[in-house]
Order: structure tokens, then sequence, then C-alpha cells
């Protein structure tokens, strides 16, 4: 009973905004690897976040992290990720996980939690 409740849930179309923290991901990675390894990274945690295996980043976002160059990734990044339905009829999954950029507040990204946006469409 409770395995179907939890999937369930994860069929669920949805959106929510989350605070990576690139910096304690990256630590002890080389320079000339930090930019590379920080998109895979904000794919790992879209995974697990979302719970399907097909992510895909948005251009926006690959410019924001690969914008100081391959050495400098931003410490922390604001992203929203939403899982939406795939039209592709011979697709392996039924849901894949979009990241993009969100708007970063003025006061900063330090004590920001999860927020689920409603309708975005």
């Amino acid at each position: 009973m409770v395995e179907k409740a939890s999937k369930g849930r994860k069929e669920e179309v949805v959106a929510r905004e989350y605070t990576i923290n690139l910096h304690k991901r990256l630590h002890g990675c080389t320079f000339k690897k930090k930019a590379p390894k920080a998109i895979k990274e904000i794919r790992k945690f879209a995974q697990k976040a979302m719970g399907t295996t097909d992510v895909r980043v948005d251009v926006k976002l690959n410019k924001q992290i690969w914008s100081r160059g391959i050495r400098s990734v931003p410490r922390r990044v604001r992203v929203r990720i939403s899982r939406k339905r795939n039209d592709d009829e011979d697709a392996k999954e039924e849901l894949y996980s979009l990241v993009t950029v969100a708007e970063i507040p003025a006061e900063g990204l330090k004590g920001l939690g999860t927020k689920i946006i409603e309708d975005e469409d």
C-alpha cells in the first residue's frame, strides 16, 4: 500500500525551486573538470529530487554555470526543476525533468528553502 502511494506521487507533473550548493559537491575537484562536473551534479540532484532518469538541462543554466569559465563555478545556484510529460510515444519513460535557472532574490541565496511552484504555464 505504501509503495503505491509513493509511486503515485512520482507520477504528478510538478515544479519546484531548489538552491543547489555546488561548492560542497565540487570540493576537491580538479580545476579543469569543475564546470562539467557541476552539470553532472545538477543532473544527479534532479534525478534524486524528481525520481526521473531523463533530465534535461536548459541552455541558460548551462551558460550561467560556464559564465566565469571552467574553474570558477558559482558556489550556489537557484534552479527550477519541472517534472513534465514526455510527448514522444516511443520514449522509455513517460516523465522527464527540465532544469532551468530561477530568478535570484536581491538578498541572496542563503536561507531559501524548497518552493513548490503552482501553475507555471
